[in-house]
């Protein structure tokens, strides 16, 4: 249990003008798959207590300003003190047992790559990049709480949430991962190749296969089509004279 602190001498949170707005006003924050799972894994292992005054400096604008890193989040947030105080999330970036695991799920699930292309984030890749216990979080603040987070790095969590409910592919930044490389790392494995032209833009495709022409009229029952023939002919040899029409038209776009 974590010792208990008079937060009334330190005063009130001082207002903040162009801070990180929140999208959240009430009730639970985020409402992605990824933002919300972001915050679960911080809420298992983080002080519940210093989560929910974070939930309130979030809401009320006091993240002046955050910056996103390879393997952590550097933030600025108002407190009560006439100066912002600096915040730090930190991510455990993943290890290369871990890495090679995520490789050889993307490489091993048709369509993943081309997801990861275009922006998305599939939720399979949840389990190897999300954190699951304390040792692949930290957080540091240069305010006076000791919390583990304190409510200004909890503050900077919930905004993430909702960053990463615009843009998932954060959390493989936050996990020391460049979207480049990883799917370079798919690609080049020794494995099956994969090409990198996910669309087909500069494939060279398979010629066309040359269909043998055969006029319609050889496919044709005669009999019937003669029987049409001179229903509208005046004669046998008007309808005869029908019949060669056909061969020659047919003859011409055989050519």
């Amino acid at each position: 249990m974590s010792p208990y602190i008079d937060y009334e001498k330190y005063g009130k949170r001082r207002p903040v003008r162009g801070g990180v707005e929140s999208r959240s006003r009430r009730g639970s924050f985020a409402r992605t798959w990824w933002g919300r799972s972001f915050i679960e894994a911080v809420e298992q292992v983080a002080d519940a207590g210093r989560l929910t005054r974070g939930r309130t400096y979030a809401r009320a604008g006091q993240v002046v300003n955050y910056h996103i890193e390879p393997g952590a989040v550097a933030a600025e947030v108002q407190g009560s003190q006439p100066r912002p105080f600096s915040a730090a999330l930190t991510l455990r970036t993943l290890r290369d047992d871990r890495l090679d695991e995520l490789i050889d799920l993307v490489r091993a699930t048709p369509g993943m790559l081309a997801q990861l292309a275009s922006g998305a984030l599939p939720k399979e890749l949840g389990p190897l990049l999300l954190p699951t216990t304390a040792a692949e979080l930290d957080f540091a603040c240069s305010c006076p709480d000791d919390g583990w987070p304190c409510k200004h790095v909890a503050a900077v969590c919930y905004i993430i949430a909702e960053r990463l409910d615009e843009e998932p592919s954060v959390m493989l930044t936050l996990r020391g991962l460049d979207l480049d490389t990883l799917i370079g790392g798919v690609q080049n494995d020794s494995g099956p190749t994969v090409s990198d032209d996910l669309y087909g833009e500069t494939t060279t495709l398979p010629a066309l296969p040359d269909p043998e022409f055969r006029p319609a009229v050889d496919d044709l029952d005669p009999i019937p089509l003669r029987q049409a023939l001179r229903m509208t002919a005046e004669d046998e040899h008007t309808a005869e004279s029908g019949l060669r029409d056909l061969d020659t038209l047919y003859g011409t776009l055989d050519r």
